[in-house]
């Protein structure tokens, strides 16, 4: 669409290329819908002054998930200020590529359907300041009336199937089922949507020949057995996936929200302090030292090679060459080790350490001079005002059809970012405010003692397995285990009081429920004592820096908001519905005493997707000794 037309036709934040509108998925336009392309077409040529974002230890993760250690940047999307001042400068130009997709275009007076690229669509875009209003026409409508040349809208069916793959509807050939046009070998068809609420009732025909066909035989389950072959289509590379895909194709509507779910891994700046942070950049620079056999190389390393020279001059050969011989066995165990990287570890010593940090443009935390108020002694064991934040995100791929596990990352198919192996992914940083939150053990422990072997626990736990078995069980090779991945009764818990506080920290300091997200540090086999919430805010502008939030940890703030929290949860308007859920056989769901009215958040800002809650397990509902909290403060 270059040439005599502007290039720009849309704009989005950067964060919406990490969850929403990120490679491979279909952005719908005010007049049309268009595809991400993959990283092969992103230019960042006329943007060469644009800094990676540097963040070490999520660059580490992101090489460990993909097991590419060639990528090496963490970079943000191309952009310069002043399209809208210059719309012919070079601003304009710059931007993330697309591409018309679906395929098929429709035009809204005469119903005639065509491919994009088949000469019977027009395309115009001639007002640079007015992008949105970018449009295909139908220039030769049979049905046009005086005026304006009626517009082309995208086909509504598309096909994707679980490996990732995305393909157009092949039209003629369904009308002619699975052959071609007897009389024309490029047929005109024509798209009638007939409308009703039974479904989609559109009927396409075939003008040469008259042959008819209802996409209705293609709904549903056995509408899914009359679908052809995946043909492997990565519609974003531009190519098609070499071999026989296996995947389970689906029809689906353009918009549908299962046709992309972003794939990402996120990261606090947390500042790194002595050997972890040698053990960061040894991370970064792994290339320039994995090929080291002897310590000697050092030596030279430091003369000859730039990097090494200007970012390891604060240490020694030998602490350098130790943490190089510890990144080589750890590179080795990684290897053969599965699941997410652990990014939560590392900020955990940081918010439970009895000395905080100095403060940093990054990360500045500080605590209340008169400690946890004495009336949430029982509640909390400490009380952290995050006065600054930086979070880190990255894009590492994204999956059709299925979200991705958020305990396993290989049971849902990834498709990739680009054809060759990547040497970089998209990525963004937002800056914010937060609160964290520690709670006693011995509060924890008792409560774990009282509820482990309670026939609620047992309900949920029972529950986790049928969602395994039913979502899981077909995907996993070498045998299925159904608890796998259980988060513990403990997070269930740490999580129900988060998001107690988060929907009342909306009502409290006006930000909406969707500026914030938590982070959840429970109990891990290695250290089986992680008890903390953080909730801070996540959005790429002003919103997330006002000082709202860290204000609302204040002693007398603290106490108001935490009792209005749990005085809350002991009510719901869809009580008793509510309050007497459990996740009984044969539902899979995975909450028990929640729902939208008392405990639900957006998906951007839980970690679980709405999973794992139950506020029978904090406040007294029903049974006093499955609370957390048997009696309020």
């Amino acid at each position: 669409m270059a040439g005599k037309h502007f290039r720009r036709v849309g704009t989005v934040r950067p964060s919406h290329l990490m969850f929403t509108t990120g490679v491979g998925a279909i952005v719908d336009l005010p007049n049309f819908s268009v595809l991400m392309r993959g990283l092969g077409d992103w230019n960042y040529h006329a943007v060469p002054e644009l800094e990676p974002i540097d963040e070490p230890r999520l660059l580490a993760a992101v090489r460990k998930l993909l097991r590419e250690k060639s990528v090496k940047e963490l970079r943000p999307a191309p952009w310069i200020e002043g399209a809208d001042q210059q719309p012919h400068g070079p601003a304009a130009k710059v931007g993330v590529p697309i591409t018309p997709f679906p395929g098929w275009l429709r035009c809204t007076a005469c119903d005639e359907l065509a491919p994009v690229d088949g000469g019977v669509f027009g395309f115009e875009n001639a007002k640079a300041r007015k992008p949105h209003e970018a449009r295909f026409f139908h220039p030769v409508c049979g049905r046009k009336k005086s005026g304006r040349r009626p517009m082309a809208v995208a086909a509504r069916f598309v096909l994707a199937c679980t490996k990732g793959h995305l393909d157009d509807f092949p039209y003629t050939q369904y009308v002619h089922q699975g052959g071609n046009c007897p009389d024309v070998s490029h047929p005109k068809l024509r798209m009638d949507d007939r409308g009703g609420n039974l479904g989609a009732n559109v009927e396409i025909k075939c003008v040469p020949c008259g042959a008819r066909r209802n996409m209705k035989e293609v709904l549903g389950i056995r509408g899914a057995e009359k679908l052809p072959r995946c043909r492997g289509r990565r519609a974003h590379l531009g190519d098609f996936e070499p071999g026989i895909c296996t995947g389970t194709l689906k029809l689906l509507i353009v918009g549908a929200s299962n046709q992309w779910f972003a794939q990402t891994l996120s990261a606090l700046a947390v500042p790194p302090t002595g050997a972890s942070e040698l053990q960061a950049k040894v991370v970064q620079h792994w290339t320039t030292f994995e090929g080291m056999e002897d310590p000697a190389f050092l030596r030279w390393a430091r003369t000859a090679v730039p990097v090494v020279k200007r970012e390891f001059e604060r240490w020694s050969d030998a602490q350098i060459w130790a943490t190089i011989e510890r990144q080589r066995k750890g590179s080795k165990a990684d290897d053969d080790e599965n699941g997410y990287p652990d990014l939560h570890t590392p900020e955990w010593e940081i918010f439970s350490a009895g000395e905080l940090p100095p403060a940093t443009d990054d990360f500045t935390l500080r605590r209340d001079s008169q400690g946890v108020p004495g009336e949430l002694k029982e509640v909390y064991a400490d009380v952290i005002q995050a006065e600054r934040l930086r979070e880190v995100r990255a894009l590492v791929g994204f999956t059709r059809l299925d979200a991705p596990d958020p305990m396993d990352p290989e049971l849902v198919a990834r498709a990739p970012l680009d054809k060759a192996t990547p040497t970089w992914v998209p990525a963004s940083e937002v800056r914010g405010e937060g609160i964290f939150l520690r709670l006693p053990e011995e509060l924890l422990v008792e409560w774990e003692r009282r509820v482990t072997d309670t026939e609620s626990m047992e309900t949920h736990r029972e529950a986790y397995g049928r969602f395994r078995e039913n979502r899981y069980s077909g995907r996993i090779r070498g045998g299925f285990e159904r608890m796998k991945n259980w988060p513990g009764e403990r997070y269930v818990a740490l999580h129900t009081l988060s998001h107690l506080l988060i929907r009342t920290i909306a009502l409290e300091c006006g930000y909406s429920s969707a500026s914030l997200s938590e982070r959840i540090y429970t109990s891990t086999p290695d250290d089986p004592h992680r008890a903390g919430i953080l909730i801070y805010t996540a959005v790429p502008d002003a919103e997330g820096t006002l000082g709202g939030l860290v204000s609302l940890a204040e002693p007398d703030a603290l106490v108001r908001l935490t009792r209005r929290a749990l005085d809350d949860a002991l009510h719901c308007s869809s009580d008793p519905l509510c309050a007497e859920r459990l996740p009984q056989y044969p539902s899979d769901f995975l909450h028990g005493a929640a729902c939208h009215v008392c405990l639900f958040v957006s998906e951007t800002t839980c970690e679980r997707g709405n999973r794992f809650l139950d506020r029978r397990f904090v406040v007294p509902i029903g049974d006093p000794d499955l609370a957390l909290f048997r009696e309020l403060p």
